[in-house]
């Protein structure tokens, strides 16, 4: 798999347009990957990260190798990226070697919803998301050793598809904590394919880390 790590430039008007319209960063991310790749094929997944008192960070996570060329090359990406001394964008493949009862640390960014009615619902109570993320965790081969909530938000937006437009208001919550792996293919699975909700939108990606 491969992870990318792009600094985004914070006074750019297309960066600040995207963080914005969530619908729109999906799509400059996906000009990195073949057009004719299906969600069927894999899932790509993102997630931007907005460090305090520094540039926002997306990381962007893939079976296939992204081509981050047109960035260069698109004049309408110009000035996209931040200038850095390390490689921007910086691409490195990693591998998922899991084995059971390890402790990892991990970071998820998503939208916890529940089908009502026929209607998706945001969980807006801590409690709710709590026992959102612990069944997630259930159905993704993990148990949670400890989780947190954090950088809860609401996000309205008009999404412009083509000649329509769509008023989307999504719940956005961070858990951070630890995990230990339970059934590695499933963790695995859960991994390549996100979690929740709203993958186009930037949630699901599932981090992990050894814990410091």
């Amino acid at each position: 798999m491969y992870l990318t790590r792009l600094i985004l430039n914070p006074r750019n008007r297309r960066v600040r347009k995207e963080i914005a319209d969530p619908y729109q960063m999906h799509r400059s991310v996906m000009r990195a990957f073949p057009d004719d790749l299906s969600s069927d094929q894999e899932r790509v997944l993102f997630r931007l990260e907005t460090p305090r008192g520094g540039p926002p960070v997306l990381l962007v996570q893939s079976h296939t190798e992204p081509d981050w060329s047109w960035l260069a090359s698109d004049d309408g990406a110009r000035g996209y990226l931040m200038v850095a001394e390390d490689p921007n964008p910086h691409v490195k493949s990693f591998g998922l070697d899991l084995e059971p009862s390890q402790i990892l640390a991990f970071r998820l960014r998503a939208n916890p919803t529940v089908k009502r009615n026929g209607k998706r619902l945001g969980l807006y109570r801590e409690e709710e998301q709590l026992e959102w993320v612990a069944r997630k965790a259930k159905q993704s081969g993990l148990r949670l050793v400890s989780v947190r909530t954090s950088k809860e938000k609401v996000m309205d937006w008009v999404a412009h598809r083509g000649s329509r437009e769509e008023n989307l208001r999504l719940l956005s919550v961070q858990f951070d904590g630890l995990l230990e792996v339970g059934d590695p293919a499933r963790l695995r699975q859960a991994v390549e394919k996100g979690i929740g909700s709203g993958k186009g939108f930037g949630f699901g990606l599932l981090s992990l880390a050894r814990p410091s």
